[in-house]
């Protein structure tokens, strides 16, 4: 009798396993922090090795300290940080360059070109993305272009791209199985969302031969198995983290929405069976489903959010965990006049401007320690209803309440402040880790251990309920500050 499936939930700063029972309980956890490379300033590196191993050594230890085997696992599914690039030998799977993050900036320029080459709207029509630095498609293209003999090996079929996704199901599988998802793919400018192909134009653009490509499957099914643990184990799910973490939270329906305090922050909004094409800076991409049917949701990204929370840590060293952020908002009545827009790597929607850079404005001789950490924690706040106010008007669907998840959302001065400051209701789950819940979801469905979704929804519970106390009159005011902070930080970009 199959017990647990294993959530592989690879992040940007770390990898974890998590092992979910059938009522969708946390039954045992591992996670390992992952080395951030950063070869030049705007540049971010991960070890693709490091990533494998950290992934094998978490679910090792996950299993162990159940006292589980792989008799035990009905499935595995996997989730992942999207977009972070990954090209490896068809033969030896050795990779040929470290993996290029999401976060890293370097092919901006490129993206500048593309634009001035008049493809920007080909490229948003096609693939739902607003062409940017951020997505798989540059990268694969600088690895090419930068790595001595790789375009060669590539146009001779021997080389592999994959988003992490593909890079752990290859290693699982041995080398038998190269496969991505729907909502990976739609996340690396080369896929036709509408076709639901990759698109042979965009390719040719920036030179990547169809080959290194992966073969594109439902986010839901069973792709192969993994001898690695002793027993087989089948491996049947995969989405993108946000995709994923949508899907945990039951958001099965149109209109249905989410937001992930992450290393980044991302919103998602469930918009159906047809894709809505935002002009405002939000992007259209495809939701992780279980039912063989294609849905779409609009998403929008900030890339610095909890990574804000882990500057002030590591860099400054106000903090020495980052649950400690709590303790010093409430410490004091607001922030002093002191706002921080954490741009580190440019700012994505509704701005995206890739060249912005993280600024702290406001700051008088009476601002101190707490009164800094406080508006570094409101950021993902402004940051977020920005996105939820241009997602009311591109969806024309009103968001009476947004479900919340990822390890920031349990600052309960955090929620409340986004509560007051969106004018919305905050429902948080009983479990916060609906990334690693949604991949496990859709694993055990391919493989039998749920049902149906039906199954699924009776497990969702929601642990707290924030509701604004702010009146309008504050709120403007707030708004208004951040609006000028958020343009000195634009303004920085263009002088």
């Amino acid at each position: 009798m199959k017990k647990y499936v294993i959530a592989m939930d690879q992040g940007t700063t770390s990898s974890r396993c998590i092992l979910f029972n059938e009522k969708g309980e946390i039954c045992s956890i591992a996670q390992k922090e992952l080395v951030q490379v950063y070869p030049q300033p705007g540049w971010v590196e991960h070890d693709p090795m490091e990533i494998w191993y950290s992934v094998m050594s978490v679910t090792v230890e996950a299993m162990q300290r159940a006292d589980v085997t792989a008799a035990d696992i009905a499935a595995i599914g996997i989730t992942n940080q999207r977009e972070t690039t990954i090209v490896w030998d068809a033969a030896t799977g050795n990779p040929i360059y470290n993996g290029i993050c999401w976060q890293c900036r370097r092919t901006s320029d490129r993206i500048e070109q593309l634009r001035s080459d008049g493809l920007a709207d080909m490229i948003h029509a096609r693939t739902g993305l607003i062409p940017d630095a951020y997505f798989s498609a540059s990268k694969i293209e600088w690895i090419l272009d930068h790595v001595p003999g790789a375009r060669k090996r590539a146009e001779n079929g021997e080389l592999r791209f994959g988003t992490v996704d593909s890079w752990l199901i290859w290693n699982l599988t041995e080398g038998r199985v190269h496969v991505t998802d729907y909502t990976n793919a739609s996340r690396t400018m080369l896929f036709d969302i509408h076709n639901l192909c990759w698109d042979q134009e965009i390719l040719d653009y920036f030179r990547i031969p169809a080959s290194m490509l992966p073969e594109v499957r439902p986010s839901s099914c069973i792709y192969g198995e993994t001898l690695k643990f002793g027993d087989p184990i089948l491996v049947a799910g995969d989405a993108g983290d946000q995709q994923a973490a949508l899907f945990g939270q039951c958001g099965f329906s149109r209109g249905d929405v989410k937001n992930t305090y992450g290393t980044g922050g991302f919103m998602l909004m469930n918009t159906g069976s047809q894709p809505v094409i935002s002009d405002k800076g939000l992007l259209t991409t495809i939701a992780a489903t279980s039912d063989g049917s294609v849905q779409y949701v609009l998403e929008g990204s900030v890339f610095i959010a909890g990574a804000a929370i882990q500057w002030l840590r590591d860099e400054l060293r106000l903090i020495d965990r980052a649950s400690e952020t709590e303790y010093f908002c409430e410490s004091v009545e607001d922030t002093n006049g002191v706002y921080v827009v954490p741009a580190f790597s440019g700012m994505g929607a509704p701005y995206w401007e890739p060249y912005a850079r993280g600024t702290i404005v406001g700051l008088t001789r009476g601002a101190g320690k707490a009164h800094l950490i406080r508006a570094m924690v409101e950021s993902l706040a402004y940051q977020t209803n920005d996105l939820l106010q241009f997602m009311r008007t591109a969806s024309g669907l009103e968001i009476a309440a947004l479900k919340v998840d990822g390890g920031a959302c349990a600052n309960n001065f955090l929620m409340q402040f986004q509560a007051d400051i969106s004018d919305v209701q905050i429902q948080r789950p009983e479990c916060i880790e609906t990334t690693a819940l949604g991949a496990a979801y859709l694993a055990g469905l391919a493989a039998g251990f749920w049902k149906d979704q039906d199954q699924i929804r009776t497990n969702w519970k929601c642990s707290r309920v924030f509701e604004s106390r702010a009146d309008q009159e504050k709120r403007t005011s707030l708004l208004k500050g951040w609006s000028r902070a958020v343009n000195c930080a634009i303004d920085w970009a263009h002088h």
